[in-house]
This record gives C-alpha cells, sequence and structure tokens, in this order.
C-alpha cells in the first residue's frame, strides 16, 4: 500500500549546474497528482494519494539526509509543484526554509502554466534560486493539442516563461522526442524545431525520449503494434545537431527496454552511457559512438513516412 509518508523516490547524482558538473539530489513527492492527467503518456498520475501538507513535509523530513551536501535539489511530483491544491503552501514553505537552511545553491521544480504565478515565484526566489521546469513537449500547437492532448499552448508557456524571467528565475524547458502518431523523421525534426523555438525562452532544455507507461492510452497504442518508443540514435541526432547557445540535457530513462527508448539490443548501454556523458559536458565528442544497427535506423528514417503509419523495426 502506498504511504501518504513516504516519497515516491530520492536519488542522489550529478548535474550540469552553470556550466560545471555538481552534486544533485533528485526527490519525487508523492502528491494526489496531476490534476490535468489528460497528456496520452503519461502515467505517473497513478502513484498518487491524498496526501495533506503534513503529509508531504513528513515526505520531505524523511530524505534530508540524501540532501546534505547537494548544491542543486529537483524536487518533484506527479503533477505541478505551484498546484496548491497538490503541494500546499504549507508544505512549500518548509520544504523553502529547509533547503535555504542547508545552502543548497538551486532548487528546480516543475509546474504546468496555469499555476505559476507571481505569488508563488515572488516567495520562492525569496529563498533561493530557483529554476522551473515547464513541460513544453513540443512547441507545435497542433502537436501538443492532438497527439498529446498537453491542455496549454505555446503562447501560455511564453507568457510563463517570461515572468520566470522578470523576477530573475531561469527557466527548464522539457522536449518530447517521438510523440505517438509521428513518424521518426518527424519527430527528431519536431523535435529540433521545438529546440529552436524554445531556445529564446529557457535557460536550459531537456530532450525527454517518450517510453510507453502502464495504464495509459500510449500503452494501447503500443500493445496494438501502432507505436515503437524512439531510436537512441534519434536522441543522438537531435542533441548533436541542435546547435542552441543554451545546454541541451537528456537522460535516456528506460534505455534498452522493449517499452523505452532502444536500438538494436546490443549498443543500448554504451549509447545510452554516450547521452548521459554528453549531458554533462556538453561536448560532442561524447556522442562519437556507432553500431552496424544505425544504418537499419537510417533505413526507416527514408521508408518509415511510407508505412501509413506502421513501425517498420
Amino acid at each position: 500500500m502506498k504511504s501518504a509518508r513516504s516519497p515516491v523516490a530520492v536519488w542522489r547524482g550529478r548535474d550540469l549546474f552553470d556550466g560545471r558538473v555538481a552534486e544533485s539530489t533528485t526527490v519525487i513527492l508523492r502528491t494526489r497528482g496531476c490534476r490535468w492527467n489528460r497528456c496520452v503518456m503519461c502515467g505517473y498520475a497513478q502513484e498518487g494519494v491524498d496526501a495533506s501538507a503534513e503529509d508531504i513535509i513528513a515526505q520531505f523530513r524523511s530524505i534530508l539526509d540524501k540532501v546534505e551536501g547537494a548544491e542543486l535539489v529537483k524536487i518533484y511530483t506527479s503533477g505541478s509543484f505551484l498546484d496548491p491544491a497538490e503541494v500546499p503552501e504549507a508544505a512549500r514553505l518548509e520544504i523553502l526554509r529547509s533547503l535555504r537552511d542547508m545552502d543548497v545553491r538551486r532548487l528546480v521544480i516543475e509546474s504546468r502554466p496555469e499555476y505559476i504565478d507571481r505569488l508563488a515565484l515572488e516567495q520562492i526566489l525569496s529563498f533561493l534560486d530557483a529554476e522551473i521546469g515547464i513541460g513544453l513537449e513540443s512547441s507545435s500547437d497542433l502537436v501538443r493539442t492532438y497527439l498529446i492532448n498537453k491542455g496549454f499552448t505555446f503562447f501560455d508557456f511564453t507568457g510563463a516563461s517570461d515572468m520566470i524571467h522578470s523576477l530573475g528565475g531561469r527557466v527548464k524547458t522539457y522536449l518530447l522526442l517521438k510523440p505517438p502518431g509521428l513518424s521518426e523523421m518527424e519527430a527528431i525534426a519536431d523535435a529540433m524545431r521545438s529546440a529552436r523555438d524554445a531556445e529564446p525562452y529557457s535557460d536550459i532544455i531537456s530532450l525527454n525520449l517518450c517510453n510507453v507507461q502502464r495504464n495509459t492510452p500510449l500503452e494501447r497504442m503500443w500493445q496494438r503494434g501502432g507505436y515503437r518508443p524512439p531510436w537512441l540514435w534519434s536522441a543522438v541526432e537531435v542533441l548533436r545537431e541542435a546547435s542552441l547557445k543554451i545546454p541541451v540535457i537528456c537522460d535516456p530513462v528506460g534505455a534498452g527496454a522493449r517499452r523505452g527508448p532502444h536500438n538494436c539490443g546490443t549498443c543500448d548501454g554504451y549509447v545510452a552511457a554516450a547521452i548521459r556523458s554528453f549531458s554533462l559536458s556538453q561536448s560532442r565528442a561524447d556522442l562519437n559512438v556507432d553500431c552496424s544497427c544505425r544504418s537499419v535506423w537510417r533505413k526507416v528514417l527514408e521508408l518509415e513516412d511510407l508505412s501509413f503509419g506502421v513501425p517498420l523495426v
């Protein structure tokens, strides 16, 4: 049984921090989940419980030993940290006070644009430097509305970004590689275009590789053979060719699994490792990996638009 007083997960890691690598802690708090909860690929709200402010504070206090010494702390939920129905203000304030007292350099949170308001931002930034992650997924309103069902527009994103920047905060923009309904080639083009469109409104871009989560519309499409998660080569292509003036990072979650981004099975491990190395170094040299399956991937790019939406491999 899921406990309202235990976080979903917590781990230590290393992240890019103002051009260098820093120690980080990632915490996923257990909350009631995303109020929107209609994106076709997302099953995170299934982790939700009816957690009160006291429950969320107890979750955070239980992992303080893992925060000690981290310069960067990422606090995520199954939805939006700035949604007061999900993370009550009392819990938010207690978390902010604790992080300030522990000399954390930067807090990273996530929120949908509709919960990003001036008062909440001013409150957070009065405690410490903060980076607000927004799941834009694609700069195309058509892709976001009809393929992802995201529920907000590019204009909503830019407005939220402008507000964050006007108050001295940072913006982390999440893009989704291969929303359902796009071929591999279309997905690469959409990610490249979206990165360029989002760059003026972002301090860092995180390329998320779509994976098949349980009990989602995407899972049903995948089970019918109508969807294949992106090739890792497609992520390499986007990271190598994006040529932005801001960092672009990627953590290929689930790499090598049938439900996650994958190549042939032989090279998945070292290609995923190369992507993670690039995310810390921002050096294209880290992406100089190869495998015989790369020629298969190139053929997929060439032919998949002729297959009427059926994945070829």
